[in-house]
């Protein structure tokens, strides 16, 4: 399977928190399954961190670098993807998370998410 991951889920994954859930680090740690981050997950911690957010406490340059050293692929972002989010129906206002629903959604991913709200888009999106 192709996990696209969410970018709470990539920073939980990446510095080994405990608020990652069990489910999750099952997908993530399965061999068959391919660990997707997108880069509008790095632009977002970029912003946040440049807006000095104290849940964002991480080096967004040593993030990349460390999942594309423990093979995660990165996704960037196409005018496809921009475009699907029109379709979108309003459920989540985040422009972040609605890049990440569209990607999931053109290129047949499947979007872990701990966000509730972002899980009622259904289709490939698991709660986890």
């Amino acid at each position: 399977m192709k996990l696209l991951l969410d970018t709470h889920l990539l920073l939980w994954a990446a510095e080994d928190s405990p608020r990652l859930s069990q489910v999750a680090r099952d997908f993530i740690v399965d061999p068959a399954n391919e660990r997707i981050f997108s880069a509008a997950s790095l632009w977002e911690i970029a912003i946040k961190v440049g807006l000095g957010r104290s849940d964002f406490n991480v080096n967004p340059t040593e993030l990349r670098d460390g999942l594309l050293a423990n093979d995660y692929r990165e996704l960037p972002v196409s005018g496809a993807h921009a475009l699907r989010t029109l379709s979108l129906p309003s459920i989540h206002k985040d422009p972040f998370d609605r890049i990440l629903i569209a990607q999931a959604a053109v290129d047949g991913l499947t979007l872990l998410t701990a966000d509730p709200l972002v899980a009622k888009y259904g289709g490939t999106i698991r709660a986890v």
